[in-house]
Order: structure tokens, then C-alpha cells, then sequence
């Protein structure tokens, strides 16, 4: 079916200055595309699917924002083989212009190696700024297509599901006492991003089959030596987790076809056969261990096998739920009939482990120097886990953490200075809670002060999983995710319903740089005096900072 070229998404025009594109123009032109992608897939109109993405892949709008999400991400620095990166605004548009499908041909990734958990080494293929940018742009046009076709229960690498909507599920599958399996196949597929086959994606991925072939052939350098790739998606491309997700999506289903309820000498048998994905890791339940052996493994074997993907050994085991598992950083194990989903013991070593060695290589360091280094490790570890049975383990650490702290400090004073001069020097007492590691830049002012985060602070909450069948990109759902973030800043709000209102009065938008406050980017409050009377708006870190700055300037 043809498709207007004008449709939604306008094709390249020039702009004079990267800093008066109107990006919610462009989300909302490339949101309109992306829309009726679902709605083609959805109707199985492949044809028009296949045309609405070029349309998407060939417009201004979508050009602007792949160079926007790889000048401003975490890899932003980080230069490919070239050594180019787009750091000034002339820079950035002139690669929206550059990013054209004639011609293009990407060059060889950048290998470098990362160190896994286990001491092993994890390869990164690094490309180049503009392969970047065209993997994002066409990635665009891929994602709302995988997010029609995913599998209910993979939450790895897609929008809006995080790894605390999997341990949900994992808890939801296992925590009735009666109904719930008692058997688990925890799953781990041998490097999976490095073994899939290259004719099984170009023959199954619903996209642009030249650029994807240019993408998967366009081979490595490792110590100035180039080297071929002939089977898998590299560690590093921004479309590889995505082509990883298609690649196993469909297993969910195969096994529910496989394993459905059934009737045997007269009673139903229901074989309790669910799958709870996480990327390459991946849990089976079912009624018995020798299910799980016999039936089970054979299919996922298979299923994997036609993708070039195997099993890895080490790391699939069977085990049953009264001795636990741990899955994401989490054990999931049942105690006396009750399932609960703690922090992992590995995952409480390590963080552990990262907060000594901080402390330990930092023994000159001021006081507040070495709080400010502590409490983001502290409060993101305590974000993690905040919705699972972590109350005793918190509680457990902080102890520990106290520990390492007043022997830092009675290390920098043992010759000559008693403990009790140590305890007023570095601990306050703040509110209830005596023994604070606190710091004061004025010892008489009693307001400003820096304090070390207590994890026994954060509040348990419970999480509320993502509907399965949830996709972002569907118009149908997009009340459902409304209501959703509204409830997750509300989390974030702690509760604070005037905040919350007085977000939803500013539509949810920054008044300074105009753009969406959400949970992406660090916000506040700010106040201002306007006919004598106090406004209170919430803008973000940076746009208060950067106006303060002008302000100062201009004295």
C-alpha cells in the first residue's frame, strides 16, 4: 500500500540552529507514524507496515531525534573507530543531514572488554556516532512492530517494565500455597548476543533487510586488526537488545501451546508451565522436576537451536521453591508456606564490598566529600530493592556501613583524641535518630547540614506490575499509562498530593525549557515573587541552575 511521504513525519528541510528544533513536534510527528505501525501490525497489513516505516525512517522529525538520544545519553563521549564525536550544535546538524540510506555503508565496531560478575569477560562492539544514529532511527521504525509481537512476560530492554515487574510475576506464579508450582528451571542462554544467527534474523526481523545485513556483516577492529562477524547482534549497538527481545519473543507462546490443560483418567491435570523472561535470563515453572527436565528443557532447547542459541550449562539449574533461587539480583524462596522475594546475598556482598572499598581509598578525604560519594551508591541500592521483604536486610547494612564509618573516623584521630570527642566531631543527632554521620559548614547554624542516607529511611513499598499486554505505542493504551505515571511520580512524591497537583497544573512540562518532567531527570521546586504574591513552579535541576547562572551574570 502507498503511503503519502508527508504523512505525519515531514521529509528533510533545513533548520538554521539545533537549538530551535521543536522536539515535542518532533516526538509527536514520529508518535503519529509510530501509532499506525502498530495499528498495520496489528491488522497484518505488512505491506503498509513496511511502507509506513520508511516513510518514518526517511522524515526530519526522526532524524533529529536519533542524533538527540546519542548526544545526550551516557555514551555521548564515547567515539567509535573515527574518533568523532558530535559535540556542538553545527556539528549535530549537519548529522541529521548526513543521515541517509543512499550511500551508507557503517564502519567496523570498536571492540572493547567489560568484566562480568564472574570474573569473565563481556566483548562491547562500540560503533561509530552516525552508526549510532542510523541503528536509533531505524530502530524507531522496528520497536513498535516488537512491542505488538513481544511476549507478555519479557521485560528486559522495553519501555515502561523494568526488572521489578519480572520478580512481581515470579512472586504472582509462585506465591499461592496450594496452586502454585513448586518447581523452577532457572534459565541462561550462552552468550546469546554473540550466537544469534545472522540468516534467522535477516529471514525474521521486520525490518529493512540492507541495512540490517550492513549492520551484522560490518565486522570488528581489536588492537588495530579487523576481524569478520558471522553469527550474532554486538553488545553496544543501540538496536542490538531490541533484535536479542525478537529473537526469543514467540517462546512464551510455543510453551503455552505445548503445556496446556488437560484431561487425564477423568481429572484435569494443569501443568503449570509459565515463562518470566528478563532479556537472556529466564525462569519455567512447573508441577515437577522431572516435567521440567524431561518435557520442558527439550522444547527450549530446540527453540533456541533454530536460532542458533544454546542452554548454557553452568548456569541452568532446576531447583525447588522451598530451597529459592535468585533471579536479577533477587532470591525468590517460600518460608513456611509464604513466598518471599529478598535482596540477593551476592548482590548484598557486593554492594557491601563497593562501600568499603570507597571508604577505604578515601581515608584523607573531608567529611563531605566522602558523604557525597556514599549516598548515591547507598540510595540507588535501596531504590532497587525497596519493594521486596528488605526491611531486616536494611536495617542489617546500615549497621554494617556504621561500622566502616567510625573506624574511618577514629583512624584519622587515634593518637590524640578520645571517642567522645570523635562522636561530637562527626555525629549529630537529627530528629529522633542519634549517631547521624553528619557534616556542617558552619558549626552554629543548624539547617544547613549534609548527612549520610540511612537504607532503614527508604520505605517499603510494593510494586505495581505493568499490564502484560500494556504496549506504549498503541493509542488504546495510552490512558492506562497515563494513570500509570501519575501513580509512579506519586511514589516518588512520597505522598505529596500538592506537589502532584501542582505537577499536573504545569501539564506535566517544565515552564523554563518547556520539556516533560518525569523520573528521567532531577527536578524541584522553585520560588519566585510576582505581584507580590509567592508562585511555586517545578523545573528541573538544570533549568534552575542555568537561570540562576544568567542572573548572577547579569549583576
Amino acid at each position: 500500500m502507498n503511503v503519502s511521504k508527508t504523512a505525519c513525519a515531514p521529509t528533510d528541510k533545513e533548520l538554521s540552529n539545533w537549538n530551535n528544533i521543536d522536539w515535542d513536534k518532533c516526538k509527536n510527528g514520529v508518535g503519529k507514524l509510530q501509532a499506525r505501525i502498530v495499528k498495520a501490525q496489528k491488522e497484518s497489513k505488512h505491506g503498509k507496515v513496511k511502507s509506513l516505516q520508511w516513510v518514518l525512517t526517511h522524515s526530519y522529525y526522526a532524524k533529529a531525534l536519533a542524533v538527540k538520544r546519542v548526544t545526550s545519553n551516557k555514551g555521548k563521549n564515547t567515539a567509535g573507530v573515527d574518533k568523532v564525536t558530535w559535540d556542538s550544535p553545527v556539528e549535530r546538524l549537519k548529522a541529521i543531514a548526513d543521515l541517509k540510506r543512499k550511500g551508507y555503508n557503517p564502519q567496523p565496531l570498536r571492540r572493547v572488554h567489560i568484566e562480568k560478575s564472574n570474573g569473565k569477560l563481556r566483548p562491547l562492539g562500540i560503533p561509530t556516532m552516525k552508526d549510532r544514529a542510523m541503528q536509533a532511527l531505524y530502530l524507531m521504525a522496528l520497536e513498535p512492530v516488537a512491542e505488538t509481537k513481544a511476549d507478555k512476560h519479557s521485560y528486559g530492554f522495553r519501555r515502561e517494565r523494568c526488572t521489578m515487574d519480572a520478580i512481581t510475576q515470579c512472586h504472582t506464579l509462585l506465591g499461592k500455597e496450594k496452586l502454585s508450582p513448586k518447581w523452577v528451571m532457572e534459565g541462561d542462554i550462552k552468550g546469546c548476543f554473540d550466537h544469534i544467527s545472522h540468516q534467522w534474523l535477516l529471514e525474521n526481523i521486520p525490518m529493512d533487510k540492507t541495512m540490517l545485513k550492513k549492520w551484522l556483516k560490518c565486522g570488528f577492529i581489536f588492537k588495530d586488526e579487523l576481524f569478520p562477524t558471522e553469527e550474532g547482534t554486538p553488545q553496544g549497538g543501540i538496536i542490538s537488545p531490541t533484535l536479542a527481545n525478537m529473537t526469543l519473543d514467540g517462546l512464551e507462546t510455543v510453551l503455552l501451546d505445548k503445556f496446556q490443560r488437560t484431561t487425564v483418567s477423568g481429572k484435569s491435570y494443569y501443568p503449570a508451565v509459565r515463562l518470566v523472561r528478563y532479556a537472556d535470563d529466564f525462569i519455567i515453572t512447573g508441577k515437577t522436576q522431572e516435567a521440567l527436565e524431561k518435557e520442558v528443557k527439550p522444547v527450549v532447547v530446540e527453540f533456541l537451536k533454530q536460532r542458533g542459541l544454546i542452554l548454557s550449562e553452568e548456569k541452568t539449574k532446576i531447583t525447588h521453591i522451598d530451597e529459592g533461587f535468585d533471579f536479577l539480583g533477587f532470591n525468590v524462596r517460600r518460608f513456611k508456606h509464604v513466598v518471599l522475594t529478598r535482596p540477593s546475598k551476592s548482590g548484598m556482598k557486593k554492594f557491601l564490598l563497593k562501600i568499603k572499598d570507597i571508604i577505604k581509598s578515601n581515608q584523607s578525604t573531608r567529611q563531605d566529600s566522602l558523604i557525597r560519594m556514599l549516598n548515591p551508591v547507598i540510595t540507588g541500592w535501596g531504590n532497587y530493592y525497596k519493594h521486596s521483604v528488605a526491611s531486616d536486610i536494611f536495617q542489617n547494612c546500615d549497621h554494617l556501613i556504621f561500622q566502616k564509618i567510625w573506624s574511618w573516623c577514629n583512624r584519622r584521630h587515634s593518637a590524640n583524641k578520645g571517642r567522645k570527642w570523635v562522636k561530637q566531631k562527626y555525629f549529630q543527632k537529627i530528629g529522633n535518630r542519634d549517631w547521624c554521620f553528619t557534616w556542617k559548614e558552619n558549626e552554629n547554624e543548624d539547617k544547613n547540614y549534609l548527612t549520610l542516607k540511612h537504607l532503614s529511611n527508604i520505605n517499603i513499598t510494593r510494586n505495581v506490575k505493568i499490564h502484560g499486554s500494556a504496549n506504549p505505542f498503541d493509542p488504546t493504551w495510552t490512558y492506562y499509562f497515563e494513570k500509570r505515571e501519575t501513580y509512579k511520580m506519586l511514589q516518588t512524591l512520597k505522598g505529596k498530593t500538592t506537589l502532584l497537583k501542582l505537577w499536573e497544573k504545569q501539564k506535566r512540562t517544565c515552564p523554563i525549557c518547556g520539556n516533560k518532567i518525569d523520573r528521567e531527570l532531577p527536578w524541584g521546586t522553585t520560588k519566585s515573587i510576582v505581584n507580590n504574591k509567592a508562585i511555586h513552579e517545578l523545573v528541573h535541576d538544570g533549568c534552575r541552575r542555568s537561570v540562576y547562572l544568567k542572573k548572577r551574570a547579569s549583576r
